[in-house]
Parts: C-alpha cells; sequence; structure tokens
C-alpha cells in the first residue's frame, strides 16, 4: 500500500478534532510530503469539525494552491455560513493569472451569493459563468434558479430554466422550490405535472418536499390528497411523510395529518414532533398533550419541536402543572437552555400567570444576546403582559442592546396593546433611523398599532410608503376599522385588495366578516360567505368560528348553528366561546347555558373567555346555585385571578340578589381597575345603597380611580333609588364642572327620575330645556312615573305626549296615563285613554315571576 493512500485512510479514519491534529502531526513529524490530494482532504476534515481558521492556515502554508483547493476553501466557508469570506476567497482567486475558476467553484460561490442575498454579485457572477461556457452545466444551473428564486427575481430564475437544453431531477427541484415560495404557488403544481408528463422525468423525495409548501400556501386538499397518492404508491423516506403530516395539518385537516401519522412505520422524533406542531397550528391543544403524554409513556426522547408544541399546548389551556411536567422533562434531555425552549417557557409561565418564574428565566439566561432579548419581550408580549414587554423593551436598552426587525415586531404590539402612542411613534423613529420601516413584518407592525391606537392617518401614510405590501399590510388596516366599527372603511379597505391584485387569505376574512356583524347586514356577510368557499378558506377554523359570529350578531342563529353542527366542523374553545356569545346577543339566556354544559359534556375545557360569556347569563336568568357552581369552577382552575372574572362574578351576585358576596369578591380581588370599581357602583345602585355607593365613588377620587360616565351613572341611579337628592345634583354638576364629562342622555334620565320622585317639577322642565340633546323615551318616562306618583296629570299628559311620538307601540304608557285619570276620579278622560289604546292595537302586557327550584 502506499504511503499516500495510507495517510488518506488513516486521516479519513479520524472522528474527532483531537485525533485529526495529533495524526496531523505526526504526518508532518514523519517527514512526508504533503501532495495536492492529503491537503484537500486535510482542508475538508478540519472544515467538517468547524474549523475553518486551521483549513485557512493550512491552504495559506500551500504554495501555488492549484483550482481544488481554492474550490475546497470556498466550500469550507459556505458550509459554516461566512459567505462573505467565501466571496473574498473567490474575488482573491481571480486575482490570480494562473488560476481559473472550474464549474464547482461557481456552483459553491453562488451558493455564497444566495446566503446573504448579494444580488449585484450575483449577477456578475452570472456573466462570469457565461462568459466560460458554464452557463448550461446542471448544477450551475441549479444553482442560478435557486439564488434568482431566493432573492425574489423568478422571471430570471424561469429564463435560466427555460434556457437549459438539458434538465435534470435537481433543475426541476430548484424550480419548483423557487416558485412554490413565491406569490403564485400554483405555478409549482404546473411545474410538477410538466415534469413528469411532459418531460418524462420521475420526481424525487426533494421534489415532493419543495412541493408540498405550494400546497399549504394553495390551502389545496384535492393537491394535497393526489401527491398522498403518488407517495402511497412508491417507497419515500420518512421525510416525506412527515411533510405530508405538515401539510394536511397546515390545510386544516389534522384529522387526517393523524391519520398518516398512525400508520406510519418507523416514526422519528421529527414525525411526532410534525404531529405536535399540527395540532398546535390547529389549536387543539388538549391532543398536543395527549401526545406529549403517549411519548412519555413510550420513554420517547423530546425533540425541540415537541418541547415547544407542549409547552404552547399546556400555556394555551393554563395547565400549569402539565407545564411544570415538561419543564422537568426538558430538563432531562438537556435541552432546557436552548433559547428556543426557554421562550417556550417563558410563555407559558406568563400564560399561566406565573409571571415572577418567567422573568427569573429569563435572568438565568446566561450572555443575554440580542435573540434573548427579543424572544423574552415576545414572551410578555404574546401572553397579555404589554407592560412587562415594554419594562424589558428599556431595560434592553440601558444594556446598550441595539435592537433588531424581530424586537421591534415584538414591542410594537404591546405599545398598541398600552395605546402608548408616544413610545410607539419612538420606535418608529428608531425603525427609521436603523433603515428597518422598509422591512414588510416592522412596516405591518406599525400600521397595525397606529390603526389600533385609531390614528389611520398615521397608518395610511405608513401604508402608502412602504416598498412593499402583502396581503397582511391590508389585514392591518381592515382589522383596525373593523375593531373601532368603522365598517365602511374596513368593507373599502377590502375592496381595495381586491382591485389591487391581492388574493384575500383567512386573515383578511377573519378582519372584514366583524364589518358585516357590526351593521347587522346578513346579505353582505352571506356573499363574503360565498367567496370563503370559492377561495377554499371555508375549513379554516378561525374563519369558520368568524362566520358563527357573524351569522349570530345578524340574528340568523339558525345559520350559526347550522355552522356550528357541521358534522366535518372541528370545534374548539373559541367555537363554543362564539356560540354562548351568539345566543346571548340575541337574548337567549338559556340557551347558552345550555350550549355550556354541552361544551363541558363534550370534554372541553371552559377558559376565561367562557366564564366571562355565561356569566351574564347566570345574571340574566338569577340562577344563584348555577352561579356558585360556575364560581367554584373557577376558584379550582385559577380563574379568580382574572379581573375580567372578578368584575363578572360581582354583577352576577349583585343581580342574584347576594350583594354579600359581590362585596367579598371585590375585597379579595389583587388587582382592581375602574371596571371592577364601577361592578360595585352599580352593586350598590341596584340595591338601593345610596349611602354606600357614594361612599366607594368617594374613595375611588381619594385613590385617583378613573372615573368614567359609566360611574356617574352608577352612583346616580343609588341617588335615585336612595332619594339623595341634593348629593345627586352636587354628582351630577361636578361630572361637567370637576371631570369635564359631558352627561348623556341616560345621566339625564336618572337625574329627572331623582328630582321627580322629590316632586320637583319647575326644577324639571328646566332641565330638559337646558338638555343640549332630544330627550329620549327615557327622560319622559321618568318624568310620566314621578307624575303618577305625585297625582301631576298636567305634566304627565305632556310626558306622554312626547312618548308617543318616540315609542308609538309601548302600551305601558297609556296605562301610567289612565291608572293615573283614574286616581283623580277622571273616568271618562280613563276610559278615553284605554278605547285609544285599543285603537292603536296595543295590549298591555301581562306581569309575570318566577323562582328557582332545585
Amino acid at each position: 500500500m502506499s504511503s499516500i493512500l495510507f495517510h488518506q485512510r488513516l486521516l479519513s479514519s479520524c472522528k474527532d478534532l483531537t485525533f485529526l491534529v495529533k495524526v496531523h502531526a505526526r504526518i508532518i513529524t514523519s517527514g512526508f510530503s504533503f501532495n495536492t490530494s492529503i491537503t484537500t482532504l486535510l482542508i475538508n476534515l478540519y472544515s467538517s469539525f468547524q474549523r475553518c481558521d486551521l483549513s485557512r492556515t493550512l491552504f495559506d502554508y500551500t504554495p501555488n494552491p492549484p483550482v481544488i483547493l481554492w474550490n475546497s476553501m470556498i466550500r469550507a466557508y459556505v458550509g459554516k455560513n461566512q459567505h462573505q469570506e467565501a466571496l473574498k476567497m473567490y474575488s482573491s482567486m481571480l486575482e490570480e493569472k494562473s488560476i481559473h475558476p472550474d464549474k464547482y467553484t461557481f456552483t459553491f460561490v453562488l451558493k455564497a451569493c444566495t446566503g446573504i442575498s448579494e444580488f449585484e454579485k450575483g449577477i456578475k457572477i452570472h456573466e462570469e459563468i457565461v462568459s466560460r461556457n458554464f452557463e448550461n452545466d446542471v448544477f450551475i444551473g441549479a444553482g442560478l434558479i435557486d439564488m434568482y428564486s431566493k432573492m425574489g427575481d423568478l422571471d430570471s430564475a424561469r429564463r435560466v430554466f427555460d434556457q437549459m437544453p438539458e434538465k435534470d431531477v435537481v433543475v426541476w427541484n430548484a424550480m419548483i422550490s423557487g416558485v412554490a415560495q413565491s406569490a403564485e404557488p400554483v405555478k409549482a403544481v404546473d411545474l410538477f405535472k410538466k415534469m413528469q408528463f411532459v418531460c418524462q422525468t420521475n420526481p424525487s423525495s426533494v421534489t415532493i418536499l419543495n412541493l408540498l409548501p405550494a400546497i399549504c400556501k394553495l390551502m389545496d386538499m384535492r393537491a394535497c390528497r393526489c401527491i398522498h397518492g403518488y407517495v402511497y404508491r412508491r417507497v419515500f423516506p420518512v421525510s416525506v411523510h412527515n411533510a405530508l403530516i405538515d401539510t394536511y395539518s397546515k390545510c386544516n385537516y389534522p384529522d387526517v395529518a393523524c391519520r398518516v401519522f398512525n400508520e406510519l412505520r418507523g416514526k422519528d422524533e421529527v414525525s411526532w414532533g410534525t404531529m405536535m406542531a399540527g395540532y398546535s397550528y390547529n389549536g387543539n391543544f388538549y391532543e398536543v398533550l395527549e401526545l406529549f403524554d403517549c411519548m412519555k409513556r413510550m420513554g420517547l426522547k423530546m425533540s425541540k419541536v415537541s418541547a415547544v408544541s407542549a409547552l404552547l399546548g399546556a400555556g394555551e389551556m393554563c395547565d400549569l402543572e402539565r407545564g411544570i411536567e415538561i419543564h422537568e422533562c426538558a430538563i432531562q434531555e438537556m435541552i432546557d437552555s436552548d433559547i428556543m425552549i426557554v421562550t417556550s417557557l417563558m410563555t407559558m409561565y406568563a400564560k399561566c400567570g406565573v409571571l415572577d418564574k418567567a422573568r427569573d428565566l429569563f435572568w438565568g439566561i446566561r450572555g443575554r444576546d440580542l435573540v434573548a432579548w427579543s424572544a423574552a419581550i415576545a414572551a410578555f408580549s404574546q401572553s397579555g403582559y404589554p407592560q412587562e414587554a415594554i419594562s424589558l423593551f428599556r431595560d434592553m436598552q440601558n444594556e446598550y442592546s441595539q435592537p433588531n426587525n424581530v424586537t421591534l415586531v415584538s414591542v410594537i404590539p404591546a405599545c398598541a396593546e398600552l395605546r402608548a402612542v408616544r413610545l410607539g411613534k419612538s420606535v418608529h423613529c428608531y425603525a427609521i433611523r436603523a433603515s428597518m420601516d422598509s422591512d414588510i413584518s416592522t412596516g405591518t407592525a406599525l400600521v397595525s398599532m397606529y390603526a389600533k391606537c385609531n390614528l389611520f392617518t398615521s397608518a395610511l401614510n405608513l401604508f402608502n410608503k412602504m416598498p412593499l405590501i402583502e396581503v397582511v399590510t391590508w389585514n392591518a388596516l381592515i382589522n383596525g376599522y373593523a375593531q373601532i366599527g368603522d365598517c365602511y372603511n374596513a368593507l373599502e379597505m377590502f375592496c381595495q385588495l381586491t382591485l389591487a391584485g391581492f388574493y384575500p387569505d383567512p386573515g383578511t376574512m377573519v378582519g372584514v366578516l366583524p364589518a358585516c356583524a357590526f351593521l347587522g347586514d346578513v346579505r353582505l356577510g352571506t356573499c363574503l360567505h360565498c367567496q370563503i368557499i370559492r377561495y377554499g378558506f371555508e375549513s379554516d377554523f378561525h374563519v369558520k368560528n368568524a362566520l358563527i359570529d357573524m351569522y349570530a350578531k345578524c340574528g340568523s342563529l339558525s345559520l350559526a348553528e347550522f355552522m356550528f353542527n357541521k358534522t366535518e366542523f372541528s370545534k374548539d374553545e373559541v367555537s363554543w366561546n362564539t356560540m354562548i356569545a351568539g345566543y346571548m346577543h340575541n337574548g337567549l339566556a338559556k340557551e347558552a347555558l345550555s350550549s355550556f354544559h354541552s361544551m363541558k359534556f363534550e370534554s372541553f375545557q371552559p377558559n376565561v373567555v367562557t366564564i366571562v360569556s355565561i356569566l351574564p347569563a347566570v345574571s340574566q336568568l338569577t340562577y344563584l346555585r348555577e352561579g356558585m357552581t360556575i364560581h367554584s369552577y373557577i376558584i379550582k382552575s385559577g380563574f379568580q385571578s382574572h379581573k375580567l372574572v372578578g368584575n363578572s362574578l360581582i354583577d352576577m351576585y349583585a343581580k342574584c340578589g347576594q350583594l354579600d358576596l359581590s362585596e367579598r369578591i371585590f375585597e379579595e380581588m389583587k388587582n382592581t381597575d375602574s371596571v371592577s370599581w364601577n361592578a360595585l357602583l352599580t352593586a350598590y345602585s341596584m340595591h338601593g345603597e345610596g349611602d354606600r355607593a357614594l361612599s366607594v365613588f368617594s374613595l375611588m377620587e381619594k385613590r385617583d380611580i378613573e372615573v368614567d360616565s359609566i360611574s356617574f351613572l352608577s352612583v346616580l341611579s343609588a341617588c335615585r333609588h336612595a332619594g339623595l337628592v341634593e348629593e345627586g345634583r352636587k354628582i351630577f354638576h361636578c361630572m361637567r364642572d370637576k371631570y369635564h364629562i359631558e352627561p348623556d342622555v341616560e345621566h339625564y334620565a336618572c337625574l329627572v327620575d331623582l328630582l321627580g320622585r322629590a316632586g320637583l317639577f319647575n326644577e324639571i322642565m328646566d332641565l330638559v330645556k337646558s338638555m343640549p340633546m332630544e330627550p329620549d323615551g327615557g327622560v319622559w318616562g321618568a318624568l310620566l312615573d314621578a307624575s303618577r306618583m305625585h297625582s301631576n296629570i298636567e305634566i304627565a299628559e305632556v310626558a306622554l305626549k312626547h312618548l308617543v311620538k318616540l315609542e308609538q307601540e309601548n302600551p305601558a304608557h297609556y296605562v301610567v296615563l289612565s291608572s293615573l285619570y283614574s286616581q283623580s276620579g277622571r273616568w271618562t278622560d280613563a276610559g278615553q285613554t284605554r278605547v285609544k289604546m285599543n285603537e292603536n292595537g296595543l295590549r298591555k302586557t301581562p306581569g309575570y315571576s318566577w323562582v328557582e327550584v332545585k
């Protein structure tokens, strides 16, 4: 055996860097003269152990290195993602008169250009390739197609592809991959067909893997099934089956994905991770945690993807116990220090309300870099703690870490949530200075922030200046308009989107459907439903939930129920919440409660939104026992710390006659807001506890709790029930004079009722004349009730005259006046009032009462 062959085999047997260095040293000390093949092998081996510096030292000490060594060095830099170094190496190579790049050089250099998006450099290299007649080489052709595709120049990629005289599967794969990632994924499917039926080239596993992202974008279930059939009839590796699981999941068919997963032999950790990620994508968090339990029982290794999905499931279901269990597994697998896992852990703990633990995890990261800061800010922002996210953003700046695009995209939504316009504008200024404002993600986040802060002029200015706009940017504006109830502008933006040649996505439809719901326009909503079917979005569960909500709010409950009860519809907690809210919107409290029980019967766990939606139904029906049962569930689930839940419980107990329990809930709340105080004020008001309501109002003022129009309405109502005239007057005038809140018609109606009960009719008439708006039925109704109480027929007739104009079909007003005439002995007028009521086709509604039995 020759010494060269011996040394080659010896070097190839090296399994780690230490052994390789020892062998290299032994070869040098033995006096062996290095030739090109040994040097090339050493450069490649050092680069495989991620030591490009040692490869470069060896290269620099080689006199007159041939092309193969230049290529090996360029390849080493590309393999370590040091693309700039690879291009410098190529430039140095061109300066050597005796060295000429070959086709392998260009294959590696094109990868370097693609890696750092050096478009102009790539074009020059393409010109060099043409000048050396390498453009027909399949590997170089594939590299050019890949480079142009990834830089967004699909026309140039297609020209290279079309000019190639011979195309092998690698070239087809590159072209399909480029088109699959473009705005026209349907062309990838056309290429896949042409590849087989016109050019007679058999697809490889890479072809399938490159094509499936296009199927995901198209949400084309039929195409997915065709690809599945093709894969089923042939032998393909597990990676292709994993990609099918992912595609079915992203096409919103997690049940079919599960079938592929269950039938797959030789599942690897990627299979489990992909299935769990698929369930997470579709919001099936219960199934995610079931798979986690199954992996644990089988003793399988948990991958990072599996851990992230499991933590997401635990966080979304507020299952802290399970979250801690997953955390322990991550520690056992020694992946708990990975930034992706730490981020998921922070998000899980934050969503479960354990903020201290989330903070500790972040501050425990050693050598916190920009990625760690950005991840932590995103974790708090996405978990509903915008104040924490902004606080971290400020801490990050104090440590002199400059934010990047990812950081900005994480903190901007937190600014929007808190309506922190000043900070949002500061972030925008920084983005402009750092030339990040042209980034599509940053621009879209800023548009969304301005829209949520009701600064639509700024949002539109930014939108119109953006160099590149995607559907998600349009969605930000549509959602912004829909959320403030500006339905016409939301629909106008939707029309402009389609006229501009964009195709709506599911997010667009979820944004525009609430506009129809707000308008109560079921006809327009049905037209949008037809478009949803046409675009193939009906299987998207977000879209289905939005459709259920739209039909319910438009009063078409039968259509909402039809959508909800469809057999192929995979319901989630949001679907049930939407249906419960729909029943409540239509005043059907019993049906809402029945739906709540069905939800639990079908093993869905009610969340905070469910609780806040169902407690008003309990209040309306005054089902105290039902309310107490739900309260028990709230305590058991750890929801009592949520302000929304606490506020709803205060209201529910007050309406069920348990004022003492309302007070106890308020006292036990750790974090109260103005809504909580208003709920307590309302509770005192409906129970006629005027003095206590005034005490609470006074306490609000002392503690600088925000006082709004609802606070004044509640305390005025309490004064009305308790007959506290002087206090009511002071409160009413304080509202305008001290707090600069203009009273609306409800406040005037309260004061009229208060003064009317005291018989102060002259003051009432002066008040009514001074009203800046037209008095409504509430004002005149309060005056009519006061007239009956004090037998003031003259004022009663004035009140009725206005009421008949405003509420022609309400018989109660005629009944009150007739009763008043009877009390005064004016039997003829009483009889005529009754006759007039009958002539108008009005009948007195019989009263009723009920009690809860068992």
